[in-house]
């Protein structure tokens, strides 16, 4: 068995602390980590040391990846899974990192012509199924300089992860023993219909129109505003905000 083999199982099973200095300038940058009381935060170092060991990063297109910043990747997408521990981060193992939006193509059929087109997209962020996690690093910047206005793009891409652990995406990750499958889904669909609607019909929204595109979107979008601005996702959705605070733990945000 080769030697540097060993190595890499063994700091699978057991990872490398963080340096004490690494881990208090990212809590400096990182309001939502700041906010977590002690437990937590304890709970979240842990995890950000299980992610840094299973994960492996890639800058693409220039980007500059520091230390401090795989870091603060790793805090943001460790506070979703604090619930759930290691397990939630399985399934999965390389992040892209590009230096701002990035480019994929998409094909579209017309379900009334039956014409397929293709186009490229511009993104901040996609999850892959059985595959990498992709991030625009000036995003994710610009989260953690305004933590509080509704949106974060690490947060939006581990939900997706999170709904990606049974199967493909449909907004119902693996649920704890203490929610209830059936009323997940009861609340969810309800509030998804009432936006698809809303959206429809051009009405202004409390959750951004986006979480209008499908299930997983909608489970995303409004687990964005848990963690950023839950008193927001209250007024829109209480039954889902409760939901979401049972599955992820209280929201460190500002209420």
């Amino acid at each position: 068995m080769p030697d540097s083999w060993w190595r890499r199982f063994r700091a699978y099973l057991t990872p490398p602390p963080l340096p004490d200095p690494l881990w208090r300038e990212a809590m400096d940058a990182c309001p939502l980590a700041q906010r977590l009381d002690r437990p937590r935060q304890n709970a979240l170092r842990e995890l950000v040391c299980v992610f840094l060991a299973r994960k492996r990063f890639h800058a693409l297109a220039g980007a500059e990846l520091t230390p401090l910043h795989q870091t603060l990747i790793a805090m943001q997408a460790s506070l979703p899974a604090m619930r759930q521990g290691p397990r939630a981060l399985r399934g999965w193992r390389e992040i892209l990192v590009y230096p701002g939006e990035f480019k994929v193509r998409r094909s579209h059929h017309d379900d009334h012509s039956g014409v397929v087109t293709e186009g490229d997209e511009a993104l901040i962020g996609e999850a892959w199924e059985r595959g990498p996690l992709v991030l625009s690093l000036a995003d994710v910047q610009l989260d953690l300089e305004q933590p509080w206005d509704g949106f974060n793009v690490v947060v939006h891409e581990i939900a997706h992860k999170l709904d990606m652990l049974d199967g493909s995406p449909d907004g119902v990750p693996l649920l704890p023993p203490h929610i209830q499958r059936r009323q997940w889904i009861v609340a969810f669909q309800r509030a998804f219909d009432h936006l698809s609607n809303d959206v429809a019909r051009g009405r202004d929204t409390l959750i951004d129109s986006y979480a209008a595109e499908s299930a997983d979107e909608f489970f995303a979008v409004v687990s964005e505003l848990h963690w950023s601005q839950p008193s927001v996702l209250r007024r829109a959705d209480a039954a889902v905000a409760e939901l979401l605070t049972a599955y992820y733990g209280p929201s460190p945000a500002p209420h």
